[in-house]
């Protein structure tokens, strides 16, 4: 099993570096990856006390400590590890910012001292004169003493790891800084000695040699780098620090005699009734037993537009009540809803590492003890081989310590992953690891499943073809009633279809199911049949009159069942798993991004080639076993890397083969378990988005790495007074600035994800597509009628008679207008003017006129 720990006094990515090395070598480990971002580590083993608590003595024998996240950090409704983190963030910036004040307000001083004679400041009179020398050295050692103190931590820490032999970033500045400090002690007593002689010129030459401005201020820019670096990391958790804080802290609960009592969120039980008023937040997830309400849920899915929720429909906690009133039954609470799983999610994801992060890892590991070489060197050169003197060769040698900074190189993957990974959950893409995240940017081949996937996954009628002389009505309460004792797919949706226009189905008797063809019985004494073709031949039924359109919607995707009375065919009911309406575009924005997709599917090729047409999709896969699905991901990850889209039981191996799995949200929970991203919103046009977002990520992962690694080979050298000979040289107050830059350019850059938002490519325009799918389209949406309604009152009626009407198949959009008292509805030809009233009657209330 895989725990959390939080890790105290990490202050670099070498410092993550020997974490990472103590707790591997720890008897019963499996895996560790250790967040500097985070100051917190996940360690994969069997979860026991022991193991427990060698992990903790391990980290603490490194020199820092660790502690194992407790039941009160678990993701719950008030934020658990995210909000544990932002809190350790909140408090580190805090402290920070209370060493910076004291710092400048004692190095401003020390700083004016120490610079006025040269820039030729006005400075008091008891300290301007050459005899005051003495005075004003001492001032300068008083002044930076409460800035040492202030810092003392960076020594603390700093000399404790090199004594370990393990030194970090604390331990350069601890060896710059207090090299400053110690040389600046040394020539104040030379000062003081020279004084008490009477050699003033020689005290004057001493006093030249100080540094305590340079000490102190090496530790105040360094300082005030930490400052903006912890404030830009308090920002890389505000996009699911914002989700957060979107949990209600109370709820509204409604008892057995209709009264209302206010509760802590925490009290909220399993099948408690909770009110829902408009413009506040659901409390918990669960459904509407009463009322009707516009829910907002862009928080969770990123979808924009609000959505009407009536008697029945399921509701998510933290989302927001746009208008209505509606009175809900509480079904998961605590750390069971949908928020607390995707900051569960995410969080984990933020504590991986992508493999692009090793290198950055090995790197780290020796760059401490690199650097330090590196200014034994330089401090060796300048003073035995340039004889350029102590003073010089100090002061490179204290600039090569300064400049040097592996907190850029340890930052540049997590702080990325965490923005991308945050932006990614406010806009439902829920990407499960870095690993995920990496992989997905060098994606080349996207396999979709179809059912559910790329089709709605459930079947419905999309056309009724009657013959002559038969009314819509007729043929639909003849199939209903055959098809109401049967069990297969199409008969259900025939029979919803009946039951949402208002259509009783006639009453049969003697039924007979005919296995592969259909079903028989009798009404009123004469023989009626529905089935397929072969069944009506067999009953001698003449189909001819309506084989076009049946062979029309067989090419279209669609199963045309026929049904006949007394050998006399009825007409065609056509029942078809509908393309979703953005998987087209989807599709084509996939393939603008150079990205080949393929559809998979256990349907025969005739209907698979139909949804090709629709859809898109480059190629084809039909009568596919889960076996076939997994071989061919299987085959296809060997030439580049392949993401599998799917949401059944049957797709979990072929999304555990691919090199990303991705899930659709209202898929099985096995899909989703199998899954690296899961899409919230179940939308296609997601997985494009998914694949964006990760090689936005990649970018800004690169350009961090480029810039810390860039840093480090250009500085160093150049601190090292390589570019002298040509008058380029860096004294330690810049070298400290340019240090503390680096780190939170690293961090900024960072953070300009937070501005990536799905983005919609130019797809295909509609000439673009196959032709027989613009056909489609052109037959399918050919109409738009205005129906005059009486009986609406206010917007609760409004919303149940667009329900009702978006619930009539072939219905592309509906516009209902409280005012005007019509209801604009844009359809197939299927949605007949009697289908169309029935629904509005069925939601209870009347069409006088259809326009």
């Amino acid at each position: 099993m895989k725990q959390t720990f939080d890790v105290m006094g990490m202050t670099c990515a070498a410092c993550s570096a020997r974490v990472d090395k103590a707790v591997r070598g720890v008897s019963g480990v499996r895996d560790v990856s250790v967040n500097l971002l985070k100051n917190s580590m996940n360690v994969e083993f069997d979860g026991s006390p022991e193991v427990a608590r060698a992990i903790s003595t391990a980290v603490e024998k490194a020199g820092y400590g660790a502690r194992l996240r407790g039941s009160e950090s678990k993701p719950g409704a008030s934020g658990g590890m995210q909000g544990a983190s932002r809190r350790s963030a909140a408090e580190e910036e805090r402290a920070v910012l209370r060493r910076l004040i004291v710092s400048i307000v004692f190095t401003v001083p020390l700083f004016y001292l120490a610079m006025g004679h040269m820039l030729a400041w006005p400075l008091p009179q008891a300290l301007s004169s050459r005899e005051a020398v003495g005075t004003l050295a001492l001032c300068q050692f008083i002044l930076l003493i409460p800035v040492f103190f202030a810092n003392l931590r960076f020594f603390r820490v700093g000399f404790g790891s090199l004594v370990r032999g393990a030194p970090n970033m604390d331990s350069l500045i601890a060896l710059g800084s207090g090299a400053s400090t110690v040389y600046g002690v040394y020539a104040l007593f030379q000062i003081q000695y020279h004084l008490g002689l009477g050699h003033l010129d020689m005290a004057h030459a001493a006093g030249m040699d100080l540094y305590f401005e340079s000490a102190a201020m090496i530790l105040t820019l360094i300082t005030l780098g930490k400052y903006f670096e912890a404030r830009a990391k308090l920002r890389t958790t505000d996009a699911l620090s914002s989700l957060v804080d979107l949990a209600p802290k109370t709820a509204e609960r409604v008892g057995l005699d209709g009264s209302f009592e206010r509760v802590a969120i925490e009290r909220v039980r399993v099948g408690d009734r909770l009110a829902i008023r408009a413009g506040a937040s659901v409390p918990v997830d669960g459904s509407i037993v009463e009322g009707a309400v516009a829910i907002d849920e862009s928080a969770i899915t990123g979808e924009s537009v609000p959505v009407e929720k009536v008697s029945g429909d399921a509701v998510i906690g933290a989302t927001v009540c746009a208008s209505g009133y509606a009175v809900m039954q509480a079904e998961r609470v605590g750390d069971e809803t949908a928020l607390a799983e995707i900051v569960r999610l995410v969080d984990e994801a933020t504590g991986t590492k992508a493999p692009i992060e090793q290198f950055a890892d090995r790197v780290s590991g020796v760059f401490v003890p690199v650097v330090i070489s590196i200014s034994l060197i330089t401090f060796a050169v300048w003073a035995l081989v340039a004889d350029a003197g102590f003073q010089t060769a100090l002061v490179h040698a204290i600039t090569v310590l300064v400049i040097s900074c592996p907190c850029a190189l340890g930052l540049a993957t997590p702080t990325a992953v965490m923005v991308g990974t945050g932006r990614g959950a406010r806009n439902g893409i829920l990407v499960k690891s870095a690993e995920a995240l990496q992989n997905a940017h060098d994606v080349s081949v996207v396999v979709l499943d179809k059912t559910g996937t790329v089709t709605s996954g459930a079947p419905s009628v999309v056309a009724l073809d009657t013959a002559e002389g038969v009314s819509d009505t007729d043929l639909v309460s003849l199939a209903a009633g055959l098809e109401a004792r049967s069990e297969h797919p199409l008969g259900r949706a025939i029979c919803a279809y009946a039951e949402r226009i208002g259509v009783e189905g006639v009453s049969v008797e003697g039924f007979c199911q005919i296995p592969v063809r259909g079903l028989v019985g009798d009404v009123a004494g004469e023989r009626v049949c529905g089935g397929n073709l072969q069944l009506m031949e067999e009953e001698g039924v003449d189909t001819g009159a309506l084989a076009i359109p049946a062979h029309q919607r067989a090419d279209e995707g669609a199963t045309p069942l026929f049904f006949s009375r007394s050998g006399a065919l009825v007409g065609v009911v056509s029942v078809a798993d509908t393309v979703k309406p953005s998987s087209a575009d989807a599709v084509a924005e996939l393939g603008s991004m150079g990205i080949r997709t393929i559809m998979l599917t256990g349907d025969n090729e005739r209907t698979a080639a139909a949804v090709q047409r629709i859809a898109g999709v480059d190629e084809v896969v039909a009568d596919a076993s889960p076996a076939d699905k997994e071989a061919l991901v299987a085959r296809l990850s060997q030439a580049g890397k392949v993401a599998m889209v799917g949401d059944g039981i049957n797709d979990a191996p072929a999304l555990t083969r691919a090199n990303v799995g991705i899930a659709i949200g209202a898929g099985t929970d096995i899909a989703i378990e199998s899954a690296d991203i899961v899409l919230m919103r179940s939308d296609l046009l997601d997985v494009p988005a998914s694949i964006d977002l990760s090689r936005a990520t990649m970018r800004n992962v690169k350009q961090n790495l480029f810039w810390a690694l860039a840093y480090n080979a250009v500085c160093i050298p150049v601190a090292a007074g390589v570019l002298s000979g040509i008058g380029v040289t860096l004294n330690p107050m810049i070298a400290a600035a340019a240090m503390s830059l680096s780190s939170v350019s690293v961090v900024s850059n960072a953070l300009r994800l937070r501005r990536w938002k799905p983005g919609r490519r130019v797809v295909k325009a509609e000439t673009e597509r196959p032709a027989n799918e613009a056909g489609h389209r052109e037959k399918e949406f050919a109409m738009e009628k205005t129906l005059k309604i009486e009986g609406m009152m206010c917007m609760h009626c409004v919303s149940h008679v667009k329900k009702a009407l978006e619930g009539v198949p072939g219905a592309e959009s509906v516009d209902v207008d409280l005012e005007a008292g019509t209801a604009t509805v844009r359809a197939s030809a299927a949605a007949t003017d009697d289908i169309l009233t029935a629904a509005v009657v069925d939601a209870g209330y009347e069409v006088t006129e259809i326009r």
